[in-house]
C-alpha cells in the first residue's frame, strides 16, 4: 500500500478543513482533479530585482513547473527571503540564518511533499539547504547558473577576482581610473553568479559534490539552453523522489560531506564553504567539524585552473566536464558509494564522463597546488581554530613572522591604512578584530584587506592579514580567517596589540601570538566588550545566539532537524 502523501493531510478529506484548502487554492483556476493525490511539490524561488545573481529566476521557474507536471506532480511557487551579496548590508551573512528560518517555517506549515530549492547568490545555496535540512523532506536544488565570462580589451576577466586586483592597480598607480571604469560593464554581461570559483560557483558545486542536485548543475551558465533543460529536469525528478520517498537526510551523509570536502580542494573552492557545510552538516544532524576539513581535505590536490587559484573562469570549466569530470578524476579519493538524488549513487553517476580539457581540470601530476583545501590553523591566538586558503595564498609567507599592525574595527582600517606615517611594511602581520559573527555583525567579507597604498606603490602585492572576518570567494592571498573565538567574544584576537609578534606557520598548522599568558592575562582584565551597533530586531536576536564560525556561526536554537510534521490545523 502506497504512503499517504503529505498534502493529502491537507487536501484529501471531505470536512470543512479540507474545502477550505482545496476552495481557497481554486481561484488560481486549478480543476478538481489537481488534489487528486498527485505530488505537491513545492517551489522555493529566491528571486529578488536586489539579488542580481538571481533575477533570472522568474523565468528558471517555468522550466522547473514544466517538468513537475510532465510528471504528473502539482507545482506551487513560494518565494523566501533572498540574501543578495552585492548590496545588503551591513552583510548578506548576517541574513543567511533569517532566510533558513523563512525557508524552514514555509516548508513545514505548507501542504508540500517534495521541494525544490532555486538557488544562485552565496548564501541562497546555504540558506535553503539549512531550512529544507531541518524538515527532512524529499528535496533537490537546482542553481541559476554563472555569467558568461567578463570580457575587457581583449581578454577574460573574472566577477570579484578582478575588481580586487584592478583597485589594487588603480590605488598603486598602474591602472587609470577610466579604465577602472570601464571594465564595470565588462565584466558582468549576462545574467548569473559570479563566473569565478568564488562563494556562489562553490556552494553551487559542493551542492553537487553532496548529492543534491541532478549531475553537471553547477557550471551552466546561466544563458545556456542546458541550463533550462536541467530545470526542467530537476522538476520531474523531485515527482520521482516523492514517489520514492528519497529524503534529504539519505543523502546527506557524512559520506557526502567528506566528497564535498575534498572536491572543495580539487576545485580551490571559496573558504566560505567552511562556515556553510558545516551549517548544513548541523541541521539534517550529520557529525562534521572544523577539523574535518584538515583531515580530510589535506592532501588533496587544486586540479581546477580557475580563478582566484588559476586563470580559467565557469564557462570554460563546464564545457572541459564540470564537477562531474573533477569527481572523476579524483575518484579513488571519493567515497562513490554515496547516494544522490537521481537515486544512484555517486560512482554510477560519473562513470561515463570525460575531462575536455586538461588545462582547466588538470591531472593530479600536473595540480596548481598539490596539498590544496583549506588548512586549519590552531594556537593561543586561535585556540578554536582559523583557517586558511593555501591555493590562494603566497608561498613564501606560509610560514612567516612578524610584527603586528592592529585594526580594532573596519572604520578603524579604512582610517588608517593609508596614512602615510603608519608603521608598517611587507613582513608586517595586519591584524583586524572585531568582524566576526557577533562583532560586525554577521562576519563580513573584509578579511581580505587591501594592502597600504604606500606599499602597493612599491609593488607589495600580498602581505599575511589575519581576522575573524571572512573574504569573498573570488578573493586571493595570504590571508587568515574564521579566527575563533571572534574578539568580539573576548577571544584572544581582541588581545592582540601594535607591535605583538605574530607566528604562522601552515605546515605545522600553527598561528601564534608570542605574548606570555601573564601578560594576556592582564589585558584581558581590562578588556570590555563593544557595544552592539543596534539594539533590538532581529540582529540583536542574532548577536545574542550566534554560534562561533568553527561551529558554522548558526543561531544555537537553530541547530538540528525537527521534521515536518504539523499535527495541528488552522481553523
Amino acid at each position: 500500500m502506497a504512503k499517504k502523501l503529505r498534502s493529502q493531510h491537507w487536501f484529501g478529506g471531505t470536512d470543512k478543513d479540507s474545502f477550505i484548502h482545496r476552495s481557497w487554492m481554486k481561484n488560481n483556476g486549478l480543476p478538481d482533479d489537481a488534489f487528486d493525490g498527485r505530488p505537491v511539490i513545492g517551489i522555493c524561488n529566491t528571486f529578488s530585482e536586489l539579488t542580481p545573481c538571481n533575477a533570472h529566476f522568474r523565468g528558471l521557474v517555468e522550466h522547473v513547473k514544466a517538468g513537475v507536471l510532465e510528471a504528473g506532480g502539482l507545482p506551487l511557487e513560494f518565494p523566501v527571503f533572498s540574501c543578495g551579496e552585492s548590496n545588503l548590508r551591513p552583510t548578506a551573512m548576517l541574513f543567511r540564518n533569517l532566510a533558513s528560518m523563512d525557508v524552514e517555517e514555509a516548508i513545514r506549515g505548507n501542504p508540500i511533499d517534495g521541494v525544490v530549492l532555486m538557488a544562485g547568490c552565496d548564501k541562497t545555496t546555504p540558506s535553503l539547504l539549512m531550512g529544507a535540512g531541518s524538515c527532512d523532506l524529499p528535496t533537490i536544488l537546482i542553481s541559476g547558473g554563472p555569467m558568461l565570462n567578463g570580457k575587457f580589451k581583449g581578454r577574460d576577466i573574472g566577477s570579484g577576482t578582478d575588481v580586487w586586483r584592478f583597485s589594487e592597480d588603480v590605488r598603486a598607480g598602474v591602472m587609470s581610473r577610466a579604465n577602472f571604469m570601464a571594465a564595470e560593464s565588462a565584466m558582468s554581461r549576462s545574467p548569473g553568479h559570479c563566473m569565478t570559483m568564488g562563494t556562489a560557483s562553490t556552494m553551487a558545486s559542493m551542492a553537487e559534490a553532496l548529492g543534491v542536485t541532478l549531475p553537471g548543475n553547477a557550471a551552466y551558465p546561466a544563458v545556456d539552453a542546458h541550463r533550462a533543460r536541467l530545470a526542467r529536469l530537476t522538476g520531474r525528478r523531485i515527482v520521482g523522489m516523492v514517489r520514492e520517498d528519497l529524503r534529504l537526510s539519505q543523502i546527506l551523509t557524512r559520506k557526502a560531506f567528506a566528497n564535498a570536502i575534498r572536491m572543495n580542494g580539487a576545485i580551490g573552492g571559496s573558504t566560505n564553504a567552511v562556515v556553510h557545510l558545516l551549517a548544513i552538516a548541523g541541521r539534517i544532524g550529520t557529525d562534521l567539524s572544523i577539523d574535518d576539513w584538515d583531515t580530510l581535505g589535506r592532501d588533496v590536490p587544486t586540479i581546477v585552473n580557475l580563478m582566484p587559484s588559476g586563470r580559467y573562469l565557469m564557462e570554460d570549466f563546464c564545457y572541459a566536464g564540470g564537477v562531474p569530470a573533477t569527481m572523476k578524476e579524483l575518484s579513488d579519493l571519493l567515497d562513490l558509494d554515496a547516494l544522490t538524488v537521481t537515486g544512484q549513487t555517486v560512482g554510477e553517476n560519473i562513470a561515463d564522463v570525460e575531462n575536455h580539457n586538461p588545462d582547466v581540470i588538470r591531472p593530479r601530476s600536473e595540480a596548481l597546488v598539490r596539498h590544496g583545501g583549506i588548512a586549519v590553523l590552531r594556537g593561543n591566538l586561535a585556540p578554536n581554530g582559523a583557517i586558511i586558503k593555501p591555493s590562494a595564498a603566497s608561498p613564501h609567507l606560509m610560514r612567516h613572522r612578524g610584527r603586528a599592525v592592529v585594526f580594532h574595527s573596519i572604520e578603524h582600517y579604512k582610517a588608517r591604512v593609508d596614512d602615510p606615517s603608519l608603521e608598517i611594511d611587507e613582513t608586517s602581520v595586519m591584524v583586524l578584530q572585531n568582524c566576526g559573527p557577533k562583532g560586525y555583525p554577521g562576519m563580513a567579507e573584509v578579511g581580505n584587506m587591501a594592502l597600504p597604498q604606500k606599499l602597493l606603490e612599491r609593488g607589495v602585492r600580498d602581505m599575511v592579514r589575519i581576522s575573524d572576518a571572512r573574504m569573498s570567494g573570488t578573493a586571493f592571498g595570504t590571508v587568515v580567517l574564521h579566527v575563533a573565538p571572534e574578539a568580539a567574544a573576548g577571544g584572544p584576537l581582541a588581545l592582540v596589540r601594535d607591535g605583538d609578534i605574530i607566528e604562522l606557520d601552515v605546515e605545522a598548522r600553527r598561528l601564534h601570538l608570542d605574548v606570555s599568558n601573564e601578560e594576556l592575562s592582564q589585558r584581558q582584565s581590562t578588556w570590555t566588550p563593544a557595544v552592539p551597533q543596534m539594539a533590538g530586531g532581529y540582529q540583536s536576536l542574532y548577536v545574542e545566539r550566534v554560534l562561533q564560525a568553527d561551529r558554522g556561526a548558526d543561531l544555537d536554537f537553530l541547530v538540528g532537524c525537527r521534521g515536518a510534521a504539523v499535527p495541528r490545523e488552522s481553523h
